[in-house]
């Protein structure tokens, strides 16, 4: 039974894979993108941008070497380790380029800032070089800079360090609210985006990443402060009714209550080590599954946290 059920998820895991391959990677050596992902695609494949997010990168980076530990590698595009390898050189080494795409000239990037050893927000730096905190991901780095090419590993261990350092920072030091987009000290990165100094969709994320790693790894104590911090935030809102956004400083900017943020607060429970931290997990297990117009955003996190909190979100050694 066991067998027969690990053959059915690597079979999945092939078909997504090779789905990712054949509509989202930028194969054209030509391209402003090559060897990158589009971050937004139509069901048919068609693509919705050119240019990558680079959290898409680090997850396909980070499934890819699990799979290699859980089933071993196979041929062509299958050969998950070689994948990743070349994958994640790219996002690190990736040479600037200028060039046309379907939706205009771009010009595009590394998705890591060298100096900062931090991921950027796009790797279009045209636009601005700064950072996303929800792509912070130093559990994933931490094991980059085990399995991933050995001349970056010493990079990968660096960047897991500035990534722990640099939640406080983000943070605010009352709510743990995190704005959308940052600057590498770590103080909100003002763009035309409204959310982007405020605790905003893509914040919902960064609790859940920092929990991870305390989690994974017990490197950074901070992040138990941290999680502390924004989940009594949240229960003072009411458990059951926060809203979804607010300012950095507790101001609500949306009385909407999100499955998503649900979802990663109870993620948020693997540092926390407040009284209150079973409920926020609770709180998951009790929330209907997303439908409707929020059904890829909260869905998605839904699953993500399902598995994190279920405890199947997990690291596959290798053998």
């Amino acid at each position: 039974m066991m067998i027969a059920v690990q053959l059915n998820q690597k079979a999945e895991f092939n078909a997504l894979w090779n789905w990712a391959k054949t509509y989202m990677c930028i194969s054209d050596r030509n391209h402003p993108s090559h060897g990158y992902f589009s971050w937004s695609c139509k069901t048919d494949g068609t693509p919705n941008e050119e240019t990558a997010a680079p959290d898409g990168e680090e997850y396909f980076v980070m499934s890819l070497y699990l799979a290699a530990n859980r089933w071993g590698n196979g041929a062509g595009i299958y050969d998950y380790k070689r994948e990743a390898d070349e994958l994640l050189t790219n996002m690190r080494h990736g040479a600037e380029k200028t060039g046309p795409t379907k939706f205009g000239m771009r010009t595009v990037a590394a998705e890591v800032n060298e100096e900062a050893k931090m991921i950027r927000f796009v790797p279009s730096i045209t636009r601005g070089d700064f950072t996303d905190p929800s792509y912070h991901l130093p559990a994933f780095y931490e094991l980059w800079a085990r399995w991933g090419p050995p001349p970056d590993r010493d990079f990968w261990a660096n960047a897991a360090e500035a990534s722990q350092a640099f939640f406080p920072k983000n943070t605010n030091p009352n709510t743990g609210l995190a704005p959308a987009y940052a600057n590498f000290d770590g103080t909100p990165h003002a763009t035309s985006f409204p959310q982007s100094t405020i605790f905003g969709y893509d914040s919902w994320r960064t609790a859940s990443n920092w929990s991870v790693d305390w989690s994974w790894w017990r490197k950074a104590p901070q992040e138990q402060q941290l999680s502390d911090r924004i989940q009594s935030f949240f229960w003072s809102q009411g458990l059951s009714t926060y809203g979804d956004l607010y300012s950095l400083d507790s101001k609500p900017v949306s009385a909407h209550h999100s499955t998503g943020l649900v979802a990663t607060n109870a993620v948020a429970s693997f540092a926390a080590t407040n009284p209150h931290a079973k409920d926020f997990v609770k709180e998951l297990w009790e929330v209907p599954v997303p439908s409707g117009q929020m059904r890829y955003y909260d869905g998605m996190l839904y699953l993500m946290s399902l598995l994190h909190c279920g405890g199947h979100f997990r690291i596959w050694a290798p053998r």
